[in-house]
């Protein structure tokens, strides 16, 4: 069984693994971080603490029972009791439901814990299996847009 955890100091190591393991299968959907990321991993994990502190953004890690991350689910620009949804599960643990009950689960975190009222996400339309979760998930596209150079949708749920 899986378990969403929100982000901590002690999953950088797990974090930056989950992310170099998957770096190409990730940049098949949606832009490369970029060697940037991976060289200044540690100030860029300390950065992402310091908002979540703040209260702008809430990061989560889906962690399996030996403790690897199989993905992530954030909540970021969170204001006006909304914020954007953000996910990217690994790829071996695609297929099998995980990202879809994720969302299912930060979806009721949004509301229950961080008291917001609504979220926003965004998918190309070449990623079917966003688009995917995003439909099971109860969120509704509301426009069409250009999301980093190619055709997409964004989204609305209310919570």
């Amino acid at each position: 069984m899986t378990e969403i955890q929100l982000l901590r100091a002690g999953h950088a190591p797990a974090l930056l693994a989950f992310e170099r393991e998957n770096r190409a299968y990730f940049a098949a959907s949606i832009p490369d971080r970029g060697d940037a990321y991976f060289a200044h991993f540690d100030d860029r994990h300390r950065a992402l603490l310091a908002e979540q502190a703040a209260g702008t953004c809430y990061f989560h890690v889906v962690v399996d029972p030996e403790g690897d991350i199989l993905g992530r689910v954030n909540l970021v620009d969170v204001e006006g009791g909304t914020a954007d949804l953000g996910y990217r599960i690994a790829e071996r643990a695609t297929g099998a439901g995980l990202a879809t009950a994720s969302v299912r689960r930060i979806c009721a975190l949004a509301a229950t814990r961080y008291g917001l009222t609504g979220l926003r996400a965004r998918a190309t339309l070449g990623n079917a299996a966003s688009l995917a979760v995003l439909a099971r998930t109860g969120f509704t596209p509301v426009d069409e847009i250009e999301l980093n150079g190619r055709p997409g949708l964004r989204f609305v749920r209310d919570l």
